[in-house]
């Protein structure tokens, strides 16, 4: 299977100035878990919505004046459009990451989640079923 069809495509892309609480809304708004951060039109990190709550609410901060360059990760590991499967779980397995970027050039076009390679590997798994489940709430 190609990366192409694994990776959740058109990933959500916020300025590293953005508040936590408008990335929070973005993400419940579009029912995913993690947005992209770029600074000066460059990919500096990724934030989840796990990210939020224990970087910034459950360390006292203020979601409104936090922004998520200061509590993204930012040591990116992002693959490639054409990266081989077997090698983005080598990758993620090596940096221990859940959600790995898809570049096509310097443009990000997709985010690729453990979840998604559990999916692709055996559909029946107890990881496959939920990863595949809609979100709830």
């Amino acid at each position: 299977m190609e990366l192409a069809q694994l990776m959740t495509p058109n990933p959500t892309i916020c300025p590293s100035s953005t508040s936590t609480c408008d990335a929070a809304r973005l993400m419940r708004d579009q029912a995913i878990g993690d947005v992209l951060v770029e600074r000066d039109g460059e990919l500096v990190g990724i934030v989840t919505d796990r990210d939020i709550v224990t970087r910034a609410v459950a360390a006292g901060r203020d979601p409104m004046k936090v922004s998520l360059g200061e509590i993204c990760s930012d040591q990116l590991r992002c693959v490639s459009l054409g990266t081989p499967v077997d090698e983005v779980i080598r990758i993620m397995n090596e940096g221990a990451v859940r959600r790995v970027p898809v570049m096509d050039g310097d443009q990000a076009v997709g985010i690729v989640a453990l979840g998604d390679l559990a999916v692709a590997s055996d559909r029946s798994s107890l990881l496959a079923r939920i990863s595949a489940a809609a979100p709830n709430g």
